[in-house]
């Protein structure tokens, strides 16, 4: 490993042996620490106090350091993207989720009634609270992923869910009355006959003999 970082020496070729020494060892304790990247350039998993320089280092122009820690990460996010795709829906849907909304964008072909040509509708629905100066911030990020040709108008729409319940009950019944049993006429058919009967009942009386 000594032969290797001789052999890329930062060192000029007439540097002093106590030079190449201080060299070796600084390479020495350089080898003992881990390297943090890529986790320190990730913008998701870089320590929160790295986020100002990560932003500085991507040329991020609209910083609130008083921001969320979330906002400031979507932030750094999308600097890169926003700036290699600037001038295209794409860069001005980044700039509007960077601060954590929802974008929609409407252009001027579109529109109802059509508009003039180059003017883009930009619709950001907020769900959360946002500070008093973020549509300011808003028009900002949206000035530097917009083509120069293009006049933009900013609409942010405040959206609030939650659930709905929507019940129905049927009911279906029937309602029974008793009433007391009570009997009803009868009428008894058939063939009626008529019989007459005699009886002839004869008395005799027996004496004894004289």
């Amino acid at each position: 490993m000594s032969e290797t970082r001789d052999r890329y020496s930062l060192l000029p070729e007439n540097a002093t042996p106590l030079e190449r020494a201080f060299e070796r060892a600084f390479a020495d304790l350089v080898d003992e620490i881990d390297a943090p990247f890529p986790e320190l350039l990730d913008p998701q998993q870089t320590p929160a106090a790295f986020l100002p320089y990560l932003a500085a280092d991507r040329g991020v122009n609209e910083w609130n350091a008083t921001a969320p820690e979330a906002e400031k990460r979507a932030t750094v996010s999308a600097a890169w993207p926003t700036k290699r795709l600037a001038g295209t829906r794409r860069a001005l849907e980044l700039a509007v989720r960077s601060l954590g909304l929802e974008p929609e964008v409407i252009a001027w072909h579109k529109a109802d009634p059509q508009g003039n040509p180059y003017h883009l509708h930009v619709i950001a629905v907020n769900s959360d609270v946002l500070d008093g100066n973020a549509q300011e911030r808003l028009q900002r990020r949206l000035e530097e992923a917009k083509a120069e040709r293009d006049v933009l108008t900013l609409e942010i729409v405040g959206e609030s869910r939650g659930w709905a319940y929507v019940g129905a009950v049927t009911y279906d019944g029937e309602a029974t009355t008793v009433y007391p049993y009570a009997a009803e006429d009868t009428e008894v058919t058939g063939p009626f006959y008529i019989g007459i009967g005699v009886d002839v009942v004869d008395t005799a009386t027996v004496y004894p003999q004289p």
